[in-house]
C-alpha cells in the first residue's frame, strides 16, 4: 500500500508520462517553425521541388491562415513536432461534392518506422469519413517506392489518371 505522499509522486510522474505520448492534433501558426523544418526536409529528398525556407512557411502559414482552405495535422509529443500531412480541400465534379488533397505527408527520419505514420494517417481518414468527403487524393514521389507501398498497404491504389502540371510565375 503506498503512503499519501508515494501515491501523489507516483501519479504525478505517470501524469507526465502521459502527457508525453505522441498524439495527433491540428497544427496552429505558433508550429510554423517545426512544420517550415519537416517540408523543408521532405523536399530535400523529392525529385521534383528545392527547398525554399521562405516559399514553404508561406505556403504552410496560407493554410494556417484560413482552415477553409485546408487543415494540416501534426504528429507532437510535449518536446517536439515529428510528424505532419496537409490537407487541401477543394470540389470534385465527379464525386459531386468535396474531396481532400493529401500532400506533406510526413515523419522525421529519427521517428519513423514506429506506427506514426499510420497514426497520421488514420486520423486523416476518420477525419476525411466525419466531414463527409468523398475522395482522397494524393501524390507520393515516382521513384519512392517506399512511400508507394505506405499508402498502397493503406488502401490507396493507383488512378488511371496521371499528374501533369505547368508552373507559373517560376
Amino acid at each position: 500500500m503506498l503512503t499519501p505522499m508515494e501515491a501523489v509522486a507516483t501519479s504525478s510522474s505517470t501524469d507526465l508520462r502521459d502527457e508525453d505520448i505522441p498524439r495527433v492534433e491540428p497544427a496552429t501558426l505558433e508550429d510554423l517553425p517545426e512544420l517550415t523544418e519537416l517540408v523543408m526536409e521532405l523536399f530535400a529528398r523529392s525529385g521534383d521541388f528545392s527547398p525554399d525556407r521562405d516559399v514553404q512557411e508561406r505556403g504552410l502559414q496560407l493554410i494556417l491562415e484560413q482552415p477553409n482552405r485546408g487543415r494540416i495535422f501534426v504528429l507532437r509529443n510535449n518536446h517536439q513536432i515529428f510528424g505532419m500531412v496537409n490537407l487541401l480541400f477543394t470540389i470534385s465534379t465527379a464525386c459531386g461534392g468535396f474531396v481532400v488533397l493529401m500532400e506533406d505527408v510526413v515523419v522525421h527520419p529519427d521517428h519513423r518506422g514506429q506506427g506514426y505514420g499510420t497514426r497520421l494517417l488514420e486520423h486523416v481518414l476518420d477525419f476525411a469519413k466525419q466531414k463527409n468527403f468523398k475522395r482522397i487524393t494524393l501524390l507520393t514521389d515516382k521513384i519512392s517506392a517506399e512511400s508507394q507501398n505506405f499508402f498502397r498497404k493503406h488502401g490507396f491504389e493507383y488512378s488511371n489518371m496521371i499528374p501533369m502540371r505547368k508552373i507559373l510565375n517560376a
